[in-house]
């Protein structure tokens, strides 16, 4: 597939927003955050700043942007409808979780407001990955991990923000910094699983099997479908070397669960370097999710290659 920049900067941006949100609300539920509301304040305000951008960027990869409104009404069959009401729905307890900070209201408002948002977090990414794990055109992306990954991703985004901030106001955070640590190897653990699986998975289609023939039958083309590419064989038929696909793994490997990790560790034992290790944890994971996510869309193969060019997908 090809990797389209406007989707991996949504799905990168608004991942670390809602993992940030999430956070955030966890940790107002669990009193680890400072009793100034200015952490909180200023997480909530990046949280939604990302989740925005992430969403307005989501519209230019459409042919008529003003017309993305009415996704929405399809939220009965389309996941992508169900993330775009669940993304606006979120909105509302985020931004009244905020304003009853501002306003210093009780746990008896804010933690109504703090459940709310952190589910409709949680809701929204997964119906993100869910967008892609529903298509069975699409073998690579097939997959009941693929959610997971979105999930578990984004939630160490989010993790490593708010420990950077809360690392800036009031110190290092035990809370925050676990709930990264664990996320990172979360992710770590799940990427190994989906790429074992992509690199061991035979391919399930073939051409014989579109046409109905046995298994094992040699079907070639007499002569190619067009005589100059079109937009099906730009948008679908991307493909990515294998020994730049192994080198950008090892790179995203790196930047997104190795560095990101080590910096956290070394950042809680030295708590006056904190915030200049935890920014570069979240400047390198955020490197690591643009490399992970290009490789999710250029690794991916559309059956509709099979008409076109190739004899297995």
């Amino acid at each position: 597939m090809h990797p389209a920049y406007s989707v991996i900067f949504f799905t990168t941006s608004s991942g670390a927003g809602y993992g940030l949100l999430f956070w955030l609300c966890v940790a107002h539920l669990t009193g680890s955050l400072p009793e100034s509301p200015w952490a909180a304040l200023v997480g909530l305000g990046l949280a939604l700043a990302l989740i925005t951008a992430g969403l307005v960027s989501s519209t230019f990869h459409l042919g008529h942007p003003e017309r993305a409104w009415r996704a929405l009404s399809q939220w009965r069959s389309s996941w992508l409808a169900r993330e775009g009401v669940a993304a606006v729905a979120t909105y509302v307890p985020a931004g009244a979780l905020g304003l009853l900070w501002v306003l210093g209201a009780g746990p008896a408002w804010t933690t109504p407001a703090a459940i709310l948002a952190a589910l409709g977090a949680v809701a929204t990414v997964y119906c993100s990955g869910m967008i892609y794990a529903s298509l069975r055109t699409i073998p690579q992306w097939h997959h009941s991990i693929v959610p997971s990954i979105y999930l578990v991703l984004g939630a160490a985004s989010g993790a490593l923000l708010l420990d950077a901030i809360l690392s800036m106001f009031a110190g290092v955070s035990v809370t925050a910094t676990f709930a990264a640590a664990l996320s990172l190897v979360g992710g770590l653990a799940l990427k190994r699983c989906y790429f074992e699986r992509l690199d061991v998975e035979p391919k399930q289609y073939t051409r014989a099997m579109a046409l109905g023939m046995p298994e094992g039958a040699e079907i070639t083309p007499l002569d190619p479908p067009h005589t100059m590419p079109n937009f099906v064989m730009r948008e679908m038929g991307f493909e990515v070397a294998r020994r730049h696909a192994t080198r950008l793994r090892m790179l995203m490997m790196a930047t997104l669960f190795g560095v990101p990790l080590a910096m956290v560790v070394v950042a809680f034992f030295l708590s006056g370097a904190a915030p200049f290790l935890l920014v570069l944890a979240v400047l390198s994971a955020g490197v690591g999710v643009l490399i992970e996510r290009w490789l999710f869309f250029a690794e991916a193969q559309h059956l509709s290659m099979l008409y076109y060019s190739r004899s297995r997908v």
